[in-house]
């Protein structure tokens, strides 16, 4: 959304926001479908998170503290303590590249998620899109690699000791080497959060996709300790509110609800994958928590489930959809049947 002159009277620097998965509201006004009545397949985000307790009153009466366990449940969980707490992976997003000099070279996957390649522009630096085959030959000339791993949208993967290769060749230049690993709970011998901290090797993780804890905000930076205290210079205080706090507490030490939850993740990933390519739209990659597929018919697969209350996430570079997990057997059921009416009727 970009906003006029008109409506910014003050003459404040104008805000470009990027679309995102999970608009409900929005889609509900304009399809004139109540917003209980939609099932929402947007976002990527496990529909059976983790189950929330009631919080303290206590925690909404205190300023945040360090010591109150998160930092010693996520040690624990992510296997490193070189970390900052961060309100979601978004906030560091956005921060981390004011920490270098506008003009870097650094490499973003695409197609991938656009905040990274929005954050570094609008900090100064040079953006260069890059395909995974493409980042080899490139690597040289850049600054900084940026990726998203598994890959948002295409679930694509590295294999570890090449990520571990291009970081040490992007350190031994000063470079760094930035892993957002947002989907990565699902699969967590992939990732590198374990063997931070490294010269140049920075891990985003967050609790939003596989715990369902999306609306908690709460995310970690895993890198060397002067890059997360200029990180925490940069964010300021209390980035992280105490309710949430308490709350990623407790998720990040259940771990049979971690287990369980791995299990049931895999075995409905499979599910989505085999329902798409049953109806037509064969996926071209994915994760446990959503399937991505290029089709000419997108837009028109798109608006004619959001006609049935039914949110997917469209993208057009590719043109391409997103579609999340059901929740339960009637939601299933209920992509089923529109997928059978809409691709029936388009013949995608």
């Amino acid at each position: 959304m970009t906003q006029s002159n008109a409506d910014n009277p003050a003459g404040s620097p104008l805000v470009h926001l990027l679309p995102h998965g999970g608009r409900l509201r929005a889609a509900a006004r304009e399809e004139g479908i109540p917003l209980e009545d939609w099932l929402d397949l947007s976002t990527g985000i496990n529909p059976n998170g983790w189950p929330v307790p009631a919080v303290p009153t206590s925690q909404w009466m205190r300023l945040p503290e360090e010591d109150d366990g998160l930092e010693a449940a996520a040690t624990h969980y992510y296997g490193s303590d070189a970390l900052l707490p961060v309100a979601g992976s978004q906030a560091a997003i956005q921060a981390l590249p004011t920490l270098l000099p506008p003009g870097r070279c650094v490499g973003v996957l695409h197609p991938s998620y656009g905040e990274h390649a929005h954050a570094w522009k609008r900090a100064g630096h040079t953006v260069r899109a890059l395909a995974p085959e493409t980042i080899e030959a490139h690597l040289p000339a850049l600054d900084a690699l940026l990726l998203v791993y598994p890959n948002n949208p295409t679930g694509a993967l590295f294999d570890p000791a090449r990520l571990q290769s291009w970081h040490q060749r992007l350190a031994d230049k000063g470079g760094w080497l930035i892993i957002d690993e947002a989907f990565m709970d699902a699969t967590p011998e992939r990732s590198l959060a374990p063997i931070c901290p490294q010269p140049g090797l920075i891990v985003l993780r967050s609790l939003g996709k596989f715990f369902g804890l999306a609306g908690a905000r709460v995310g970690f930076v895993f890198a060397e300790a002067d890059i997360r205290q200029r990180l925490a210079a940069a964010l300021g205080p209390w980035t992280v509110t105490g309710p949430s706090r308490w709350v990623a507490t407790q998720a990040l030490e259940d771990r049979d609800w971690q287990e369980q939850t791995r299990f049931s993740l895999y075995e409905a990933g499979a599910r989505l994958r085999d329902c798409l390519d049953t109806h037509g739209l064969p996926p071209d990659g994915g994760t446990s928590l959503f399937q991505w597929g290029r089709t000419d018919q997108a837009r028109e697969v798109h608006q004619a489930l959001r006609r049935q209350g039914i949110l997917t996430r469209l993208f057009t570079d590719p043109l391409s959809l997103r579609f999340g997990l059901p929740a339960d057997e009637s939601q299933w059921q209920r992509l089923e049947d529109a997928l059978k009416e809409v691709l029936g009727a388009s013949g995608a």
